[in-house]
């Protein structure tokens, strides 16, 4: 057989085994996993409503719901039709097994027949005794015997075949009633989306009463990332000096030919980390984690994504974002996404702390806290409580900002954080 031709064997049963539709188990992991979310988004909601100044929060978050809720619409109607395949191949084996016992009981009873017409044992002696010789006499003796054990075998194929109609039927009825919880399940589903998109249009009336409010709100905030963004960016600077710093004083004190003042000098003047062997391999294990992150917080949504974007209510004002800001519940703690050393805990305004975290050549910073548990020169693990995160006394708001950079270039946290 030529090798091509058993390459693209090859290739065919590899697409095939990878385009495998998802299994009825999977599919209710999927659907288990958005009922969480979507409970997660009705208790931040709910949280959020008794505070009015939040509703540009509350939209973006029903936005979220409704999205979540058309997703496990499809995954539900996915269901259906895998439930609606298997019970059409179980009905084919269903009447296949019908007619395939049909036939057995067919012919079992036509040799029953025959056995009842020959049924004295005179006739099966004379039927031996009228061989012509002892060979022929022998034949006989194991017909009779086969056709004894012949008949014995299809008495119990046709017990089998029964048994596995028997399982089939009552696979079927327990499909057919999983199927119609299911169509029951998803118009329930589609009534409740219908219910929320209505509640999404009054939030956005609402939220078109108090545009231009809500638009001087925004730019005033986007004023203040913008500063607070500046600020992080010269604390970076201070804080990938200093590493340099300490890289070239260690460097200069393991080679006496070079002195400290050239080995400061060369590194400092770079906006990036000089890395030490020990920092190399740190930076490594964080990058090959990318993707792969826990979230800085338990539970929570994203209000806000990374970059330069149209704002998601107001899409005449465009925002910029270094990071992510992420939505939780009150008295949330904020939590390290990897190993790290924390390089700083400050003040960014009278109201936002942050912790800053290095992994190599790359840092974590977590913003917005009210208390902190760490300090300059600790050594955290990943998933370690660094501190409280802030609730905004006038929104009701527990956000989050959270930031992901190498060196001072910003990279987007949802490339990074799994899942997300």
């Amino acid at each position: 057989m030529p090798k091509s031709f058993l390459t693209f064997l090859f290739l065919c049963f590899a697409i095939q085994m990878w385009s495998q539709p998802p299994t009825q188990e999977q599919l209710e992991e999927r659907k288990a996993k958005i009922q969480m979310e979507i409970r997660e988004k009705e208790e931040l909601l709910n949280s959020m409503k008794s505070k009015e100044k939040t509703v540009v929060n509350q939209l973006m978050i029903q936005k979220e719901k409704i999205g979540l809720k058309e997703k496990l619409i499809k995954t539900t109607e996915k269901q259906t039709k895998l439930l609606n395949n298997d019970i059409y191949i179980n009905q084919v084996k269903i009447n296949q097994l019908n007619r395939d016992l049909e036939q057995l009981r067919k012919d079992y009873a036509a040799m029953i027949l025959k056995s009842y017409k020959s049924r004295s044992e005179q006739s099966r002696a004379m039927f031996l005794l009228s061989s012509e010789n002892f060979l022929q006499a022998y034949k006989r003796a194991q017909y009779m015997k086969q056709y004894a054990s012949y008949r014995k075998m299809q008495g119990q194929e046709i017990e089998a075949k029964t048994k596995e109609l028997v399982g089939y039927t009552s696979k079927i009825v327990v499909q057919k009633t999983a199927k119609e919880k299911l169509i029951v399940e998803n118009e329930n589903e589609k009534k409740e989306l219908v219910k929320e998109k209505e509640e999404q249009e009054k939030i956005a009336i609402q939220i078109q009463k108090d545009k231009g409010k809500i638009t001087a709100e925004i730019k005033k905030k986007q004023q203040e990332t913008r500063k607070i963004d500046a600020q992080i960016q010269k604390l970076l600077r201070e804080a990938i000096a200093a590493a340099n710093k300490k890289t070239a004083a260690a460097r200069a004190k393991a080679n006496p030919k070079t002195t400290t003042a050239e080995s400061t000098k060369a590194v400092e003047s770079s906006a990036k980390i000089v890395l030490t062997p020990e920092g190399q391999l740190v930076a490594n294990n964080f990058r090959a984690n990318k993707g792969k992150l826990p979230w800085p917080v338990e539970k929570g949504v994203v209000t806000s994504t990374y970059g330069e974007h149209p704002h998601p209510v107001i899409k005449t004002l465009i925002v910029q974002n270094s990071g992510v800001e992420i939505t939780t519940e009150s008295g949330a703690s904020a939590r390290a996404v990897f190993g790290g050393e924390v390089t700083k805990v400050i003040k960014l305004s009278p109201l936002n702390i942050a912790v800053f975290i290095q992994h190599g050549d790359y840092f974590t910073v977590y913003q917005n806290l009210s208390s902190v548990n760490v300090s300059a020169g600790d050594k955290v693990s990943t998933k370690q409580i660094l501190g409280k995160i802030r609730t905004n006394g006038d929104t009701g708001k527990t956000v989050l900002k959270f930031l992901i950079l190498q060196n001072i270039t910003p990279n987007n946290p949802a490339s990074w954080l799994f899942n997300m």
